[in-house]
C-alpha cells in the first residue's frame, strides 16, 4: 500500500484512540517527510532511513507498505479499534460544531482538521479554539482570535465551509471569557465551564443560566464536566438544577451539546432525556483535538439514536443555510 496513506491512517487511528499525541504526531511527521521526497528517494531504503522525521517505527511501516503489505502496526490498530459505532443517525449528520487546532490545545494545523472533516463527508466544521483564560490550553487572546478570523475564509470550498467560532470559558459569574464585539463576529460560540466545577449547586445553576441567556451563545458544551474514564482519570458531575438550565437553553434557542468523546459521556443519558422533555435543541459534536478524533461523532450519534433524540432537533443534521440562520438568530 502507499506508505503515506499507511502513515496517515495510523496517525488517524491513534488520534481516535486518544493515544499519546506525540505518538500520532510522529506518524504525521513521517508522512510529511515522505511526501516531500522525490520519486526515487521514496523507494530507496537508505535515503528514507536518513530522512529527517522518519524513525524506527515509521521506517518499519514504510518498508512493509513498499513491499506490498499492510504494515503490522496498522493491522494491529485496525483489529484493536474495530468498526466505528453504527447508527442511521450518523449518516444524517452534516457537520460538527466543536473542534480545536494547534492554535490552542489541538495537535495539528487548521488545514489538517479541514482535510479530515471533508474526508468524513462533513459539509461544515466549526473551529472553536479555547478562550484566553485557559492558559494551559493556549487560549486565544483577542489579538490571536482576530488573526485566526483572517485565515478562516481560506477554507471555503464548493462542498465545505469552515465556520468561525470559539469554545468560550464560562466565568464564575456566568459571563463569557472574550470581548463581546469579537463574539459578535463569530458563527458559533460554544460556552463551557472548565473551572470551579465543584461550585455549590445554586451558584452553578445561576452561572450556567446566565451563560446560555447571553445572546452570543449558540451551544452549551459538556454541561456536567464529568469524566468517566481516560488518561485524565475520572471526575464527578457538577451539581446544578438541570431543569432550570435546560429551560433557559430552550427559551434562548441554545443547543445542548451531546459531547461524543467516550471519556465524557456528557450529558449523561438521564439529562439528555430531560432536555428532550423540555424541548431543547441538540448538537452532536466531537470536541476533536486531532483529525482522527473528528470521527468520534459516531459515539454521540449512537447515543442520541438509542435515546430517541428527534432528528429535526439536532442542529448538526441541518443544512448549512439553516444552521447559519439559527446561529445568527440565536
Amino acid at each position: 500500500m502507499d506508505p503515506i496513506e499507511a502513515l496517515n491512517e495510523i496517525a488517524f487511528l491513534l488520534e481516535r484512540e486518544r493515544a499519546s499525541k506525540f505518538k500520532a504526531k510522529a506518524f504525521r511527521t513521517a508522512a510529511a517527510a515522505v511526501a516531500v521526497l522525490d520519486e526515487d528517494a521514496r523507494t530507496d531504503p537508505d535515503r528514507l532511513r536518513r530522512a529527517k522525521g522518519i524513525g524506527d517505527s515509521t521506517f518499519a511501516v514504510i518498508e512493509q507498505a513498499l513491499a506490498g503489505q499492510v504494515p503490522d502496526y496498522l493491522r494491529d490498530l485496525r483489529e484493536r479499534l474495530g468498526d466505528e459505532r453504527k447508527s442511521e443517525l450518523r449518516g444524517l449528520l452534516r457537520g460538527d460544531l466543536h473542534s480545536h487546532s494547534e492554535w490552542s490545545d489541538g495537535t495539528t494545523p487548521i488545514d489538517q482538521m479541514v482535510a479530515a472533516a471533508r474526508a468524513l463527508g462533513h459539509e461544515y466544521l466549526a473551529l472553536t479554539d479555547h478562550s484566553p483564560r485557559l492558559k494551559v490550553a493556549r487560549g486565544l487572546s483577542p489579538e490571536r482570535l482576530r488573526q485566526q478570523l483572517e485565515i478562516v475564509p481560506q477554507f471555503e470550498f464548493n462542498d465545505f465551509s469552515l465556520l468561525s467560532g470559539i469554545e468560550v470559558d464560562i466565568l464564575s459569574d456566568g459571563s463569557l471569557d472574550q470581548e463581546p464585539a469579537l463574539l459578535d463576529e463569530l458563527d458559533i460560540v460554544v460556552a463551557s465551564a472548565h473551572s470551579e466545577l465543584r461550585m455549590e449547586s445554586a451558584a452553578m445553576t445561576r452561572r450556567l443560566v446566565a451563560a446560555v441567556s447571553n445572546p452570543h451563545v449558540t451551544v452549551l458544551g459538556h454541561v456536567t464536566g464529568q469524566l468517566v474514564s481516560g488518561s485524565r482519570g475520572t471526575r464527578p458531575q457538577s451539581t446544578f438544577d438541570p431543569r432550570a438550565v435546560f429551560k433557559a437553553c430552550a427559551e434562548h434557542g441554545v443547543a445542548v451539546e451531546i459531547n461524543s468523546r467516550p471519556e465524557r459521556m456528557d450529558p449523561p443519558d438521564e439529562l439528555i432525556a430531560l432536555a428532550m422533555e423540555i424541548g431543547c435543541l441538540f448538537a452532536i459534536d466531537s470536541d476533536a483535538h486531532a483529525p482522527g478524533q473528528l470521527s468520534l461523532i459516531d459515539h454521540g450519534a449512537e447515543r442520541a439514536e438509542r435515546l430517541g433524540v428527534p432528528v429535526e432537533r439536532i442542529v448538526t443534521t441541518w443544512p448549512l443555510a439553516r444552521l447559519r440562520a439559527w446561529a445568527w438568530g440565536a
